[in-house]
């Protein structure tokens, strides 16, 4: 049986995914200036030549096109922003979380119930609040809802209703948001 080889602990490096500067093989490409207005196709060495005139990088951002896109900008810049841009885009999912409470929770159980539901808004992901039912208790509806009404009242301040109160089954669900702001 041959040995297994080992996997580094370096990561690989990124594969490079903008074209910059003299890296730019084709002849000619359609180019956008330093202020963000279009110039024209223009011949890639012009191209180059303006932008080592602005003290700037030529950038290939839309390689697929014909003539390729190139902007003029600085490249470091540039590259900090799309990392930035794709951290907050990763971030900016939130997960929904679910609390199950019962139609006769006591108090104090409640209150831990809220309390978790004003850390999960805290924390930016949105809450689903669950209210079980359980034999002869579906006659009782009005019971759930008023604590899931509770469960609103206390969360007034950091929540807001995306989805009102509705059965599913023998269970009742309120969706609860952040609010924007």
């Amino acid at each position: 049986m041959p040995p297994r080889r080992r996997r580094s602990r370096y990561a690989p490096p990124e594969k490079e995914r903008y074209r910059v500067n003299n890296r730019i093989r084709i002849k000619e490409v359609f180019l956008i200036g330093p202020e963000g207005r279009q110039v024209g196709v223009v011949p890639t060495a012009e191209a180059l030549r303006m932008a080592q005139e602005a003290g700037l990088d030529l950038v290939e951002v839309a390689p697929q096109s014909r003539p390729p896109v190139c902007k003029i900008l600085d490249y470091g810049r540039f590259k900090y922003e799309q990392k930035k841009k794709q951290s907050r885009s990763k971030s900016a999912s939130s997960i929904l979380k679910e609390l199950r409470v019962r139609p006769k929770i006591d108090d104090h159980d409640l209150e831990i119930k809220i309390r978790k539901a004003r850390e999960f808004l805290e924390a930016g992901h949105k809450v689903q609040i669950t209210c079980l039912f359980r034999g002869r208790e579906m006659v009782y509806q009005n019971l759930g809802r008023d604590v899931l009404m509770k469960v609103v009242e206390a969360l007034a301040d950091l929540a807001r209703v995306e989805r009102p109160p509705r059965m599913e089954g023998r269970r009742m669900n309120i969706l609860l948001g952040r609010k924007s702001g």
